[in-house]
């Protein structure tokens, strides 16, 4: 039973709260805004990237300060440094672990291309094995050069066919 002093008119309030979009860019937004990097910090580069999350530069402002070193809980790889081919197969396991939709980053030359090192031993550009979303250059890149591939990641899941993907799934 509703009591005589309850309002069953319109709400104002509630309309003002609603906000109307796609499902494609609410996804979006959400995957764009809470990036949860898996740091493979395989050489030298990993220190810039362990320098990323400091507070000089803080990579929390782009919502990636969540370090996930369970590739479960990941949606994001940033290979850091050289890559063996001692390693390659680990680095592959890892990447096939992580949930979809699943994105990678290739930090510094040496995981871009292989770098100064043409040997035997050393992976010629990380691509090879899993597939890469944005290479960043520099032997070691800066702090600044890897939070510029993030969010030119982020604008790369901002365009992504989120609903489609997820209702044919």
């Amino acid at each position: 039973m509703v009591s005589p002093n309850t309002d069953l008119s319109y709400d104002s309030k509630i309309e003002g709260n609603v906000i109307p979009t796609t499902l494609d860019s609410a996804i979006n937004w959400i995957r764009n805004n809470s990036m949860w990097p898996m740091p493979m910090g395989l050489a030298c580069c990993a220190i810039e990237l362990m320098a990323s999350g400091g507070s000089k530069f803080d990579i929390a402002r782009f919502g990636a300060e969540v370090m996930r070193f369970s590739p479960r809980q990941a949606d994001c790889m940033i290979v850091a440094g050289t890559v063996t081919y001692k390693m390659a197969p680990q680095v592959r396991r890892i990447y096939d672990q992580m949930a979809a939709p699943k994105w990678v980053i290739a930090m510094g030359a040496c995981a871009s291309t292989g770098g100064m090192y043409r040997s035997y031993a050393t992976l010629q550009g990380v691509d090879r094995i899993i597939p890469v979303d944005v290479y960043v250059s520099g032997c070691p890149p800066r702090p600044e050069a890897l939070l510029d591939a993030l969010v030119k990641l982020q604008n790369k899941v901002k365009r992504e066919r989120s609903a489609s993907r997820l209702l044919t799934a």
